[in-house]
């Protein structure tokens, strides 16, 4: 080979290196711009702050990807080998943490649209708790008994759920049955004083109490009243016991399940 050819090589190459490099950190300062608009962006569409590091740097680092493979191909070596090895790596990963990637993409979906936060009470693939953390992977609920539960993301963001926490009132529900023999209307007027008795008891919507059924042993009461969310437990527990004692003072019966037995036969029981 001649020194012409040599140095027409080193031309041509040494042209192609040099505007690789260009492209290279020009493309670096572009993907940092575009890094840092997406944070922007994730901080005034309000995205949980947890997802920030990871969002920056999966864009981050498709970007540099791409810009690597655009100026290889620019250089004059061939990238579809490259890319092929790129996407079968990328699907034999996949296969493999496929159940990882789901409690992942659930985590994302989870912080994304926020369906709880820290704090709230909520009922969720079969168990109900107060949450104390939500990651990525998995959200850590503690239960009334001071039981931790991890609940994966992937069923937990598939799946329904109640949130106790979402409303600032909530509706208390009671049945209470008295005997067949009592004055109904003795026992409704007793339910509803009782009710609008209580302070923690909202009067709108009114307190409401009705027979609800004709039971076997029992007239039961349909009994409901709206509270604040955070004294739902307090007035379920508190009406229950004063509904006993007030029934007890004013005679109004809380009946035994009973039973009427007829026996037929020819000869009377000895």
């Amino acid at each position: 080979m001649d020194l012409t050819k040599i140095t027409d090589l080193a031309i041509q190459y040494g042209m192609k290196i040099v505007i690789a490099i260009a492209v290279f950190i020009i493309g670096s300062m572009v993907i940092k711009m575009i890094t840092k608009m997406v944070g922007k962006a994730l901080t005034v569409r309000g995205v949980d702050a947890t997802l920030h590091p990871f969002l920056k740097g999966l864009v981050s680092t498709l970007l540099k990807v791409a810009l690597v493979i655009s100026i290889l191909g620019m250089v004059g070596i061939k990238t579809t080998s490259f890319v092929a090895i790129l996407g079968a790596a990328g699907l034999a990963v996949g296969m493999a943490l496929q159940g990882s990637l789901g409690n992942f993409a659930g985590g994302v979906l989870i912080l994304i649209f926020k369906p709880f936060k820290v704090g709230d009470v909520v009922q969720a693939q079969g168990y109900t708790g107060k949450i104390s953390e939500v990651g990525i992977f998995c959200t850590v609920m503690k239960t009334p008994d001071n039981k931790t539960i991890i609940l994966p993301n992937g069923p937990l963001a598939g799946g329904s759920m109640i949130n106790f926490s979402t409303e600032a009132t909530r509706r208390v529900d009671w049945t209470f049955g008295v005997a067949y023999g009592d004055d109904i209307k003795k026992a409704q007027d007793t339910l509803i004083k009782i009710l609008n008795d209580d302070s923690r008891i909202m009067k709108d919507p009114a307190p409401f109490a009705r027979v609800g059924e004709l039971a076997d042993s029992s007239v039961n009461f349909t009994v409901r009243a709206w509270v604040n969310a955070a004294d739902f437990w307090d007035v379920h527990f508190d009406v229950i016991e004063k509904v006993k004692t007030t029934f007890d003072e004013t005679g109004l019966n809380f009946p035994f399940p009973q039973q009427e037995v007829h026996v037929i036969g020819k000869h009377p029981t000895q």
